[in-house]
């Protein structure tokens, strides 16, 4: 798990950045700093346990015509139009809990999961507008941290958002989204075999489908023009979800919750290119 918190915190100091708020040639071309953060969040969807993580670590912002490390993550962009961009990103996985989950007690601990592939993204009102609705469209493939060439699934998250892009300090974002995994995402999470089945906990075979829907909301402030302090908060319910009837799916609905704070170091004289 620590390896998938330093990272999923690495991209929300990132994300937390106030560059929305105005226009890209405003911005610098790179930016270096630090930031630290807590969060506690769900061990997987419909588990009934939270994993909890403070750390500090280094943050970096690029945002070149093609590599991009800005407020919409990390990756390559290939194509961008007024209304629409198509990037290759990486991110943290959906969770994947290191401690001893009293659910999966007897079981494997799922493994640290990154995934990456390509995510297609629409702005319905422009990618300026002050309360920016914005429809994102990612496909990832899912692997393992330690064993890479293990492949663990793909998702598939469409989400609907709006950002407000306020240039008095303060920012906030909404966001709607249904994730979805092929079989064997379904069963990293929610398969019991039958060597592993108790008497509370029948051997179970997991499938692909809907996984969660998620409410995601966040909120910034920018305190400095080098400090930031961001926070969000994301609900998860399994309801109708295809594996809603594992015997490891303990809660119908979660939240995951984090604070944090970013600090710049440097900044590039050089302007941003979008």
């Amino acid at each position: 798990m620590k390896h998938l918190l330093l990272a999923s915190l690495a991209l929300l100091c990132t994300g937390a950045r106030a560059e929305e708020s105005v226009k890209p040639s405003e911005l610098p071309l790179w930016e270096l700093g630090v930031g630290a953060g807590g969060i506690s969040q769900l061990a997987y969807p419909g588990a009934d346990e939270q994993v909890s993580r403070a750390v500090a670590l280094p943050y970096v912002v690029y945002r070149g015509k093609r590599l991009r490390s800005d407020a919409d993550g990390a990756g390559l962009r290939a194509i961008r139009t007024d209304d629409f961009e198509l990037d290759l990103s990486l991110s943290g996985s959906l969770s994947s809990g290191s401690k001893s989950l009293k659910a999966r007690e007897g079981m494997d601990r799922l493994p640290t999961l990154v995934e990456f592939g390509p995510v297609a993204r629409w702005y319905l009102n422009g990618r300026e507008a002050s309360h920016r609705v914005t429809v994102d469209l990612p496909v990832r493939g899912v692997f393992e941290v330690r064993d890479f060439g293990r492949h663990r699934g793909m998702s598939l998250e469409p989400e609907i958002s709006l950002r407000h892009l306020d240039r008095s300090g303060w920012s906030y974002g909404l966001g709607v989204s249904a994730l979805l995994g092929d079989r064997r995402l379904g069963e990293t999470y929610y398969e019991v075999k039958p060597d592993e089945a108790l008497a509370d906990r029948p051997a179970y075979e997991a499938s692909g489908g809907l996984i969660a829907w998620r409410l995601k909301t966040s909120l910034s402030r920018q305190l400095t023009p080098d400090m930031r302090v961001f926070g969000f908060a994301r609900l998860e319910n399994v309801a109708g979800a295809a594996n809603r009837d594992s015997p490891l799916v303990r809660r119908t609905n979660g939240v995951s919750v984090g604070v944090g704070l970013i600090y710049t170091l440097k900044r590039s004289d050089a302007r941003a290119v979008d």
